[in-house]
């Protein structure tokens, strides 16, 4: 006789997994024993205080900074590669402060993204119109909420297994933010996302999983609502209450390691 268990379908291997990964900054610990997963399909946030490893993590990742421990991306391991060779394997990175080619016009940062043989301009055109018409204008003198467009078009330009966000509401107006979340719920639909992310009504919004950090450890994983639901994981963790969160209140402000 056959079980339930026999029956149910097999969960999905996870796009990217994280074990044992530490890495220093000038001789400094800022990412410690971190471990976790982030599914093939949605959008993951990574929270924790300002501060606590959340962008170190990622540069960690992509080998931005010296790290140990391992990394998997599809199964394969890519912790010893060189980051251009992740990012050609299919790692996308939307770096926090945005990081455009200030004297180089948006046709031209865009171009210089370019990595597949047949990059989906169509897709950002239909993402990003006001960047098609802004095409010729020199990146630098675009406003902070333009930029970030621009930022997140060179990663979807090309054909990603997963996308690292970093911080991509930081700084923008909150109208310019609901279309940030509205364009990562789009870019979800086809690319999983690791996120970090501030902004917790956008992760209400926008996100499935949770990985918190703190201290450069991980704390907590599960379901996003789950942990913006509970009022006592929000301030351990967080150091906001939950009508701080509910109403997309930053996280805490300072420099992020």
């Amino acid at each position: 006789m056959s079980t339930a268990a026999e029956h149910r379908p097999a969960e999905a291997a996870p796009i990217l997994r994280v074990e044992g990964l530490s890495a220093r900054i000038a001789g400094q610990q800022v990412v410690e024993d971190v471990s976790f997963t982030v599914p093939a399909t949605g959008i993951t946030a990574l929270l924790g205080r300002n501060g606590v490893g959340k962008t170190s993590t990622i540069k960690a990742i992509i080998g931005l900074i010296d790290r140990t421990g391992v990394v998997e991306l599809a199964g394969e391991r890519i912790e010893k590669e060189a980051t251009f060779k992740i990012i050609q394997r299919g790692v996308g990175y939307v770096p926090e402060d945005r990081e455009v080619f200030s004297g180089l016009t948006v046709a031209e940062n865009l171009r210089l993204a370019e990595r597949d043989a047949s990059p989906r301009r169509q897709l950002v055109e239909e993402l990003f119109p006001d960047l098609l018409a802004r095409a010729g204008q020199m990146a630098g003198t675009l406003s902070g909420g333009q930029q970030q467009m621009v930022s997140l078009a060179r990663a979807l330009l090309n054909t990603n297994k997963i996308l690292l966000v970093d911080e991509p509401t930081k700084g923008l107006a909150p109208k310019i933010v609901g279309e940030v979340a509205d364009t990562l719920a789009e870019a979800a639909k086809t690319v999983p996302i690791l996120l970090v992310e501030q902004n917790l009504h956008v992760v209400r919004q926008l996100a499935e999983g949770a990985v918190v950090l703190s201290g450069g450890r991980v704390v907590h994983t599960g379901r996003a609502l789950d942990f913006l639901d509970d009022a006592g994981l929000i301030h351990r963790h967080l150091g906001v209450s939950t009508d701080a969160a509910s109403h997309g209140d930053p996280v805490e402000k300072g420099a992020a390691l």
